[in-house]
């Protein structure tokens, strides 16, 4: 790995952890990410939580189903648009369509959630290292939003299944690191920086 540059460091490690992501099973998935869930819900930050984005569980990412049903807050999903998210309200049973990604995403007439509101954002991730880093699909979606003034002061978990939490990522100088760490049996309080 060290011959290679950043980008394509990045590229292997995502091809590799989304290929052992998938090699679970539906059951393994299920109760990892039931107990990853379990763990959000233990937490201070989550508790206090009025507004919260999430997203949609896409290749075996964490499923927060659990919590979109019991939903005891305002629930805010991504859309695409452009080269940036739109964050609409969204309750369990609303409606949903795939995007180009084959994402499932809001409606666009669904009500735009107010940034000032937001409270907390749970981030997908293919790997979160012990800094705060994350490496996603590569779109760069999350990294331009939580670069905008208007977010930086939005406390982030990023949510990964254990065996994607490491030690260390490689990562660039647009990469924005995360508050918080969520897998199926720790909730890091606060990734040091």
């Amino acid at each position: 790995m060290d011959n290679l540059t950043i980008s394509e460091q990045k590229k292997l490690l995502r091809k590799q952890f989304i290929e052992k992501r998938l090699q679970l099973t539906p059951s393994q998935w299920q109760i990892k990410s039931d107990h990853l869930c379990q763990n959000l819900v233990n937490s201070e930050i989550f508790n206090q939580a009025k507004v919260i984005l999430s997203y949609l569980s896409f290749k075996q990412e964490p499923d927060l189903s659990l919590l979109h049903q019991q939903q005891s807050f305002i629930c805010g999903l991504p859309r695409c648009q452009g080269k940036s998210l739109m964050w609409h309200q969204w309750q369990w049973g609303d409606k949903l369509r795939p995007n180009s990604y084959g994402i499932y995403e809001p409606l666009p007439n669904y009500p735009l959630i107010d940034i000032t509101t937001v409270d907390l954002i749970l981030v997908p991730a293919v790997m979160c290292d012990r800094n705060g880093y994350r490496l996603g699909y590569g779109g760069g979606y999350y990294d331009r939003m939580l670069e905008l003034p208007s977010w930086q002061n939005i406390p982030t978990i990023g949510i990964v299944f254990n065996f994607a939490y490491v030690p260390q990522l490689p990562y660039e100088s647009w990469d924005k690191p995360l508050n918080y760490i969520c897998t199926e049996s720790t909730m890091i309080e606060k990734v040091k920086n």
